[in-house]
């Protein structure tokens, strides 16, 4: 049995862990509102723009994004964090694109998104085209806006000849469901994904100049909301996981407590067992 002493040092490293865990969970627990109202705020947005797109798309009308070619190469889109003790916010999505690049037909081409991204591709010794780190807590518009134009330039340009987007969608801090998506070229949304559309719309001018608008505009809306899609789940799953630290840290302190007062009970006993057999000896 450890020592007293040993069992007091143990109690106190878990006692400042916890309380490391414990600050972790309330900041993730602040910083997961506000993600959580940006993601709730621009689906519906989201949605909005596919169902203009789908009326538009209904007839002769085309755009370069829309065009399918024939594939030569595709681009994966891999959006992880660029930290960690988030429990298996990271593993799963990586996990998820590496099992698709794995299946995938054709040769891949990688545009990741957060340190954790790039570190584990790099280590798999697989060669990234673009990489984006220190997305920060509160991913803006310019940020999605610069990567779609990325992403939209590497399809235009024949590098990529289909698009994949992977990120993590959240539906509350404790269920996140890594997902993937056909960005490129775009799918055009049906009814039961945008919602019933309206007939009656009238496009000025036309509808090729309002393509040329809308469809990078809903590239740009596509990439921003997985971007806040993945910052809600990484929240989440952090403040879920710095729960769990911190349930456990308590559990131990319970035990490591235990443990010490029986360390005590038998360090007093034999104290008294010396003593009475001292006292039978001198008599």
């Amino acid at each position: 049995m450890a020592s007293a002493q040993d069992i007091k040092r143990r109690i106190k490293s878990v006692k400042s862990t916890q309380q490391i865990t414990k600050a972790m969970k309330m900041i993730s627990a602040a910083k997961l509102r506000k993600a959580q109202s940006s993601v709730i705020a621009v689906r519906p947005y989201a949605n909005r723009i596919g169902a203009v797109i789908a009326n538009l798309a209904s007839g002769n009308v085309e755009h370069p994004l829309l065009k399918k070619k024939e594939i030569k190469r595709v681009g994966f889109v891999i959006i992880a964090g660029d930290g960690g003790l988030c429990g298996g916010f990271n593993g799963n999505i990586l996990r998820l694109a590496e099992h698709a690049i794995a299946d995938c037909a054709y040769p891949v081409g990688l545009v990741t998104v957060g340190s954790k991204a790039r570190d584990y591709f790099r280590r798999r010794k697989w060669t990234i085209d673009q990489e984006f780190t220190a997305i920060g807590d509160n991913p803006s518009y310019i940020q999605g806006k610069e990567l779609a134009k990325v992403i939209s330039n590497l399809y235009l340009e024949n590098q990529y000849d289909e698009v994949h987007l992977f990120y993590t969608e959240f539906k509350s801090a404790m269920s996140q469901h890594p997902v993937s998506m056909q960005l490129l070229p775009m799918q055009k949304p049906s009814v039961e994904e945008t919602g019933k559309i309206s007939a009656g719309y009238i496009f000025e001018p036309n509808g090729e100049e309002i393509l040329d608008v809308v469809v990078p505009q809903y590239v740009e809306v596509s990439v921003y909301r997985a971007l806040l899609e993945s910052k809600a789940s990484e929240h989440g799953a952090r403040m879920t996981a710095m729960s769990s630290a911190t349930d456990n840290a308590l559990e131990m302190i319970d035990k490591l407590t235990l443990s010490l007062n029986r360390a005590r009970q038998a360090a007093i006993t034999t104290e008294i067992s010396e003593i009475v057999s001292g006292a039978a000896a001198l008599s």
